[in-house]
């Protein structure tokens, strides 16, 4: 409980030091810009073809008796496609802008924190670092949706729904939550499988950190800034010793 605890409090603890910061605030600005405007862009492309969409699979029927159900169908499928075209257009927005973002993000929190950005990838090209970190977001944004996608047709299909229906949030608010404490760690190109442990050593935290992005509204301002609680969390609670500061070389003036 106490580690569920901590999760919370870390959350709020890096919105309060990313407000104090003006690169972090900025960053953390254009990243909840980028992912609303690429989102919204990606649902309304499907609503100005959503008719053509609907025809193609099922063309509005003449007979009364059945109009009703062709009405169901469609408000149905419109939600499902707004729905789905918004997970895409966040994956996008997340791949291919998000994870840059959140990683300078989380390297201006260690240094302000640690004095340093403990980074192998520093001994990488600039492009090559660039595509590192794109690899390693790619299972960090997929498996959430397939875990989500695996737990929604439990639901629907087992009588499990409503058990379901309070575990699927929370595994997305875990996933959302691992997404951010593993930006360090991937940064020091820990092998996948090492980093995966660390959620499963830590789920308890990471639930707490998590289920804060279920609330509406508050959601979206922690997501902004929640590269900076979690990089506060890995070098404060999981590598503490990147807080000290290395030994000074004794000058002359001090040797005699």
């Amino acid at each position: 409980m106490t580690s569920f605890l901590q999760g919370i409090a870390y959350n709020f603890k890096g919105l309060k030091f990313g407000l104090r910061n003006a690169k972090l605030f900025l960053l953390g600005l254009a990243r909840l810009v980028i992912i609303i405007v690429i989102t919204v862009a990606a649902a309304a492309m499907v609503l100005v073809n959503y008719e053509q969409i609907l025809n193609l699979m099922w063309h509005q029927p003449e007979s009364a008796w059945i109009a009703w159900l062709w009405y169901v169908v469609s408000w149905l499928l419109a939600l499902v496609l707004v729905a789905l075209s918004a997970l895409v257009g966040f994956l996008v927005a997340q791949l291919l802008f998000s994870v840059f973002i959140m990683d300078v993000m989380s390297q201006i929190t260690e240094r302000k924190t640690t004095g340093q950005v403990r980074s192998s990838g520093n001994k990488m090209g600039w492009f090559a670092y660039l595509f590192y970190l794109l690899r390693q977001e790619i299972p960090r944004a997929t498996i959430p949706v397939l875990v989500s996608l695996l737990l929604m047709v439990l639901g629907w299909f087992t009588p499990l729904g409503p058990v379901l229906t309070i575990i699927s949030p929370l595994a997305a608010g875990l996933f959302l939550a691992w997404d951010n404490t593993d930006l360090v760690p991937a940064r020091r190109l820990e092998p996948f499988g090492q980093r995966f442990g660390f959620l499963r050593r830590h789920t308890l935290f990471h639930l707490g950190f998590g289920v804060l992005f279920l609330i509406p509204l508050l959601n979206i301002v922690l997501l902004a800034f929640a590269p900076v609680g979690a990089t506060l969390y890995y070098v404060e609670e999981i590598d503490p010793k990147a807080t000290e500061q290395p030994p000074q070389e004794p000058t002359k003036k001090n040797e005699e």
